[in-house]
């Protein structure tokens, strides 16, 4: 315990923040039975987290640096237990989407410190092997989420996806205070609130437009005031950034292409890859009556495969530099999300085989090369920076890749209820329930002798929002292959590590420490 304690905190706390960002998705249809949350406030279960996370993620970096790692690992530890708490108590989906925002607060605080706590604690060929097995941890995190989540929810309900947070957090905690030591970055460094503050302001205001866009329209006033108010807000970013002595990120980095490739890769792989999974979820349990543990089991091949993919990759690549894998895994995520089109009105779950085989080949190849192109992208003193820029990017592509599915969810099965006009009813209300996983409930309340054709209409309809979906994330996926091809150096250094940047670097900043791998 002494030696191998750290890791075990570490990977226990990590576990817990990386597996509550799939945990929830086979639970969404029972929690807006229950809650009578919109799709709206669905998809809002989903982003409030994810943007919390990716807002907040370089400025947690800053501040561990200068109150120290440990401590910060610690409140964010317990602030996400607590808010878990408050995520099973809640009542209605507008408490449940706040206590979601404190869990990503906390979360953030949680992924900004575990590299920088492992690399304190261990040295040399130990310090490989911690990192190894966070790694595998964070991979498994990602694959069980949903068996996790379906067993819970359906067995004890959707609050107890939450409250099993309450037992592991304590845990942590403890541990933590046992077996971690405290390790500080650069103490005089001062953070910066209103980069913090710009930046969160201008991801949450750009998901909100997305969502309302798809209830309200493209050019209802609020929707277009919104993204004026999030382009303002990301405008004021640029002129912080560009202006205070210590910034989160430093803009001139974006001038170089390696940098700016890999960070729009990052995005666009993420969304490809993991923006369609809520409306796969409500398919699986709504439309064909799968219970929660079916549909995990369902969406399990895709985490599966990229686990396995991703050990043989680490094993046979290492000497092989990140442009080929991550360019050809991406283009596998794409081209599994193309494939996923084979579903239709009448397909059940083995339709979607054969895309999340293909993606989930493509995760494994594309997203441990991530880091590793984005290392390779900077000079060395700014490779902490890299990192943490990467993982606000990758988490960013979820949150708006969960808003802009939607909005094309919609208007696809919108559109094909139109052509079903006979049956009547709006059109628009219908997709907005369809996509809250209330399909059988309009079959149960509809008169009887048209409920066939209803659920006929029904089952089209989602299939038709589905793959225009799928199609979205398949062509920028493979647009991320390209993107990849183009700008990310191909070149790795020695023992397989890509190489770095040679320009001279400048003086380190707080934020530097702010990576997660």
């Amino acid at each position: 315990m002494r030696k191998w304690g750290p890791l075990f905190a570490v990977c226990l706390g990590s576990f817990m923040l990386l597996v509550d960002l799939t945990i929830v998705i086979v639970a969404l249809p029972d929690m807006g039975a229950d809650l009578g949350s919109s799709y709206a406030g669905l998809q809002w279960v989903l982003d409030a987290y994810s943007l919390a996370l990716a807002a907040l993620l370089l400025g947690a970096g800053s501040l561990a640096d200068r109150v120290g790692r440990r401590r910060v690992f610690v409140c964010g530890t317990v602030l996400f237990t607590v808010a878990s708490l408050l995520c099973a108590l809640a009542t209605d989906s507008a408490a449940l989407i706040a206590a979601r925002v404190v869990q990503g607060v906390g979360g953030a605080a949680i992924f900004a410190t575990t590299i920088a706590l492992l690399g304190h604690a261990y040295q040399g060929r130990d310090r490989g092997v911690a990192f190894g097995v966070w790694g595998s941890i964070s991979g498994a995190a990602a694959a069980v989420g949903p068996i996790i989540g379906g067993l819970l929810t359906q067995h004890l309900g959707w609050q107890a996806i939450f409250l099993i947070n309450l037992p592991i957090g304590v845990l942590t905690v403890v541990l933590s205070l046992l077996v971690l030591t405290e390790s500080h970055g650069n103490r005089a460094a001062r953070p910066d609130p209103a980069g913090m503050l710009t930046f969160t302001l201008g991801a949450a205001l750009s998901t909100y437009g997305f969502v309302r866009a798809g209830g309200e329209g493209w050019t209802e006033g609020t929707t277009v005031g919104v993204f004026a108010a999030a382009l303002c807000s990301f405008v004021l970013f640029a002129l912080v950034e560009s202006r205070v002595a210590e910034p989160m990120i430093e803009l001139a980095l974006f001038r170089r292409a390696s940098f700016s490739g890999v960070m729009a890769v990052g995005l666009l792989v993420q969304f490809s890859a993991f923006a369609y999974f809520p409306q796969l979820s409500v398919w699986l349990q709504s439309v064909l009556g799968y219970s929660p543990v079916g549909a995990g089991l369902a969406l399990l091949p895709l985490a599966g495969v990229s686990f396995v993919v991703s050990a043989l990759a680490g094993r046979y690549l290492h000497s092989v530099g990140p442009r080929w894998p991550l360019g050809i895994g991406a283009v596998f995520v794409g081209g599994g999300a193309l494939a996923l089109t084979l579903v239709d009105g009448g397909s059940d779950w083995t339709a979607l085989l054969p895309g999340l085989v293909l993606a989930g080949v493509g995760v494994g190849l594309a997203m441990p090369q991530l880091a590793g192109a984005a290392l390779a992208s900077v000079p060395p003193a700014r490779s902490g920076m890299a990192g943490g820029a990467l993982n606000t990017f990758r988490q960013l592509g979820f949150a708006l890749g969960i808003a802009v599915t939607g909005v094309i969810f919609r208007g696809g099965a919108e559109h094909s209820l139109r052509d079903a006009a006979p049956l009547g009813g709006d059109p628009h209300a219908t997709a907005e329930a369809l996509g809250g996983g209330q399909a059988q409930h309009l079959v149960a309340t509809a008169p009887a002798g048209t409920r066939d054709a209803l659920r006929g209409a029904l089952e089209d309809a989602f299939a038709t929002g589905l793959d225009r979906t799928f199609v979205v994330c398949g062509v920028l996926g493979i647009v991320a292959g390209g993107l990849t091809l183009l700008t990310v150096r191909g070149s790795a250094g020695p023992k397989g590590r890509p190489a770095p940047d040679r320009e001279p670097a400048p003086a380190t900043t707080p934020a530097s420490t702010a990576a997660s791998g």
